[in-house]
């Protein structure tokens, strides 16, 4: 079966979904239930292409398919934000209060972490992709410590409010945000089609790239701050979902069995769609909203992150 075939199947999939998530049990006031039900599917959408592009980017550079860009610490610093304003401000402060404001900030200050830590990266030559790592991980260690020292300190009541906000949830995306988010995610991706020509050979290795022609460190820098602008986007629109880029990134390799990106970035897109589609359709349908669709994701990812590793080792 050709990857053209295994795409449209996706695709096919994806819109069986997105159609029964729409209309099932639509009842007779559709007027009100359809509106509120596109939004979340558009929120679903956006969210899982960004991150599901972000993801599949960020292994190609860093040649390693066990690896997200959560690793770089943004999750932590999104709940690290989340937590100081509330501990500093109170729940019913403005930059709590007001989503336009809080979304605003956590994306400018995600973004703005990602260019200095890739700019202290990149600012001698040959340093390894693998230090920017590192860093990364001891920064979201760090800011998950600062968190929970906060959330031990902080009101009950208000630790609810920052409990919250560590789950990803589509059932209340502000519209404003949404369409703040698909302007910025489309400016990104006009943007960032150019490099999209490079991504297989960066799959190669560094050497080999460089040796190809390939102005390598000009195209990570600008590739890497597009990771950081999607995923601070997409975590401060509905919320960290850890596993789901490493999920939705795996699967499709094994699945289209290529390294072909075109065919990759375009699977993994699907697949994340069909994902958070079919786990919101689960987690209202089955669980009747007892539990939330990231802690499903989280679960079934981080299971999958363990059979990863324990293959990993075993081709050792």
């Amino acid at each position: 079966m050709s990857n053209k075939i295994k795409i449209s199947i996706l695709a096919v999939l994806s819109i069986i979904l997105i159609l029964v998530f729409l209309f099932i049990d639509l009842g007779s006031n559709w007027g009100y239930v359809l509106p509120r039900r596109g939004e979340k599917l558009l929120a679903i959408v956006v969210t899982g292409s960004a991150i599901a592009f972000s993801t599949m980017v960020f292994q190609t550079i860093t040649n390693n398919r066990i690896l997200t860009p959560s690793i770089i610490g943004l999750d932590s610093l999104y709940m690290l934000i989340q937590t100081v304003l509330i501990f500093v401000f109170g729940s019913m402060s403005v930059t709590v209060l007001d989503k336009n404001i809080n979304f605003m900030l956590s994306v400018g200050l995600m973004v703005l972490f990602a260019g200095i830590l890739y700019r202290l990266l990149f600012k001698r030559e040959g340093q390894n992709i693998y230090f920017l790592l590192l860093v990364g991980l001891i920064f979201g260690t760090f800011f998950g410590s600062i968190s929970s020292f906060m959330q031990v300190l902080i009101d009950p009541n208000e630790f609810l409010i920052v409990q919250d906000r560590m789950f990803a949830s589509f059932n209340n995306v502000n519209t404003d945000l949404l369409i703040i988010s698909i302007v910025t995610i489309a400016i990104v991706g006009i943007y960032v089609s150019r490099f999209v020509k490079y991504l297989d050979v960066l799959s190669l290795g560094k050497e080999q790239a460089v040796n190809l022609g390939v102005d390598y460190d000009y195209v990570v820098k600008r590739l890497l701050v597009v990771i950081a602008i999607l995923v601070s986007v997409s975590t401060a629109l509905v919320g960290p979902i850890t596993f789901l880029g490493l999920l939705v990134a795996n699967v499709a390799h094994e699945f289209l069995k290529t390294y072909q990106h075109k065919h990759l970035i375009a699977g993994s897109v699907f697949i994340s769609i069909v994902a958070l589609v079919g786990g919101q359709l689960i987690v209202e349908r089955v669980f009747t909203f007892s539990t939330s669709l990231s802690v499903i994701i989280n679960f079934i990812g981080g299971v999958y992150f363990i059979y990863l590793l324990l293959k990993e080792n075993k081709t050792w």
